[in-house]
């Protein structure tokens, strides 16, 4: 009887093997960081509207903000069900040790909503292109370190559409 007891809690994983967490801090990390990112992005895209730029640069831009934001619905919504904040530490040194923000300058968005027309739509591009590739680098973190089902399918899908998107950004011109 004890072996039937035994083969029985084997097969059912009682005692045989912990259940693998539905997250970890990398993916709380991850989340918390690209919640801003995003958010800085879409201020990004935003200044494109009611600047002369060409049709096809200014539906992408567009299409980047919705998408971001998006994203950050979906992030808010998984730190919430984790009971996770969905601000992270602001300490910069907190954030050594996965590769750092990857914010765009404040003062590169600044000097980008100042730039007068005849340049914006080259600085507009390589801002953005700069802001897409740090979303990439970041994601790397999460697919490098993180367990969540979902949040590592996000980076995913973030590492392929951003690249995509910044290809398209380069071959611009403006």
């Amino acid at each position: 009887m004890r072996l039937v007891l035994a083969v029985a809690l084997l097969l059912t994983g009682c005692g045989a093997t912990a259940v693998p967490p539905a997250y970890n801090a990398a993916d709380v990390m991850f989340l918390q960081m690209l919640i801003p990112q995003n958010q800085q992005g879409i201020e990004i895209v935003r200044l494109a509207a009611d600047r002369p730029l060409p049709a096809s640069l200014k539906e992408l831009a567009a299409a980047i903000g919705a998408t971001q934001q998006t994203e950050i619905d979906a992030m808010k919504g998984w730190l919430h069900g984790w009971a996770a904040p969905e601000t992270m530490d602001t300490d910069p040194q907190a954030h050594a040790g996965h590769g750092g923000m990857k914010m765009t300058s404040p003062d590169l968005v600044a000097a980008l909503k100042a730039a007068p027309d005849a340049e914006f739509g080259r600085e507009f591009r390589d801002v953005l292109t700069g802001q897409q590739q740090g979303a990439v680098e970041l994601a790397r973190t999460e697919t490098g370190g993180g367990v969540n089902a979902q949040a590592r399918d996000l980076a995913r899908r973030v590492i392929e559409s951003r690249t995509a998107e910044v290809a398209q950004l380069l071959n611009f011109k403006v």
